[in-house]
């Protein structure tokens, strides 16, 4: 196992610098996901760490060794790819088998490995297969299997479950977790899918147009994300905006909407005639059991019934809201219901430089 030590990274090609002085250290055993947009610059980074992508600038330490320039095979790493890689004319045994037997081990060596790792993914009873006869998941297990039995300081995770449906996905993703906790291996793994980057991580990377956003523990960056990038990209639904200017009136402070709608503001860090933008999570906002009382007005224009909870979609201050529910209220569209937001769980960001506020 091995900590992980990125400082002031950088890539350019060319003249185009696309991943702009990264510091990130990352602990012996940890598992941190590096998550944003396409073209946000995670896969380069990961691909630096690698050493598929030469390092334009800085220094990368792994287990205290600086790796800038070795090569891939030296730096004690094992990669999963979203592809599988995987040679359709050998068997799942002669695919996990094949890393060790280029490195001359001996059979006798890496067979007991490749028995516990098959145990350990559910493929004891699929080493004779070939991988066409597996499935989506089982070819992945096959995959981190081949990894697995490298036994490497470093686990590296490139997008692994993108080509999986969606059943799939969460199950697979319950299993590289579980995986984590038994092997202890210190992972990185990239994807955009901000579901898989809440549930895995003990810290997440949050990037953007090739810098860090945010470093946080999952729940700490859904709480508390630190600009208007980070509270729009963690959260699904995505956390509701307004925009406005914050004015003073008889109840106090209150953030002015270009439609005229006034909403209550308690945070006494507002200044008046700032421009602000309030955030709030549509599961955060509660329906007023009276459709004229005294809440924000919402008219609501799709209802969408999941089961465990109703999201009901319209419009406040010109912008698309979203409000998560658990009761199964008769709503329908053209219905208009009232909203409360709790002080609590509202969140403010300077419309200017996208700060959160506070």
């Amino acid at each position: 196992m091995a900590a992980v030590q990125l400082s002031g990274i950088y890539k350019r090609y060319g003249d185009t610098q696309v991943v702009h002085g990264i510091d990130l250290h990352i602990d012996d055993g940890e598992f941190v996901v590096l998550v944003g947009p396409s073209g946000c610059g995670k896969s380069t980074l990961m691909r630096m760490v690698a050493g598929l992508e030469e390092i334009s600038g800085g220094d990368l330490l792994i287990g205290g060794t600086r790796a800038n320039a070795l090569a891939p095979q030296q730096r004690n790493i094992s990669m999963v790819f979203q592809s599988y890689a995987l040679y359709p004319h050998l068997s799942v045994y002669d695919n996990i088998a094949f890393g060790p037997r280029i490195r001359k081990e001996t059979a006798s060596n890496f067979k007991p490995r490749i028995e516990a790792a098959a145990k350990m993914l559910n493929l004891s009873g699929y080493l004779d297969r070939l991988p066409r006869a597996l499935s989506g998941g089982q070819r992945q297990r096959v995959a981190m299997g081949r990894a697995v039995v490298r036994e490497p300081a470093l686990f590296l995770f490139d997008e692994p479950l993108s080509n999986l449906d969606a059943k799939l996905r969460v199950q697979m993703r319950t299993e590289i977790k579980a995986l984590h906790q038994r092997l202890k291996n210190t992972v990185i793994y990239v994807t955009h899918d901000q579901i898989e980057a809440m549930t895995m991580a003990d810290r997440i990377v949050v990037m953007n147009a090739g810098r860090i956003e945010q470093i946080g523990r999952p729940l700490d960056l859904y709480d508390r994300p630190a600009n208007l990038f980070v509270a729009s990209f963690l959260g699904s639904p995505s956390m509701n905006f307004a925009e406005g200017e914050v004015v003073t009136g008889d109840g106090g402070l209150a953030l002015l909407l270009a439609d005229g709608l006034r909403i209550p503001l308690a945070q006494a860090s507002a200044q008046p005639g700032a421009k602000l933008t309030l955030g709030v999570r549509p599961e955060h906002i509660e329906l007023d059991g009276a459709p004229n009382g005294n809440g924000i007005p919402m008219e609501i224009e799709v209802t969408e019934p999941t089961g465990a909870e109703t999201h009901l979609y319209g419009k406040i201050g010109g912008s698309p809201w979203c409000v998560t529910t658990r009761q199964r209220a008769a709503l329908a569209s053209g219905q208009r219901v009232s909203l409360r937001l709790p002080a609590e769980h509202v969140h403010l960001f300077d419309t200017g430089s996208g700060n959160r506020l506070g």
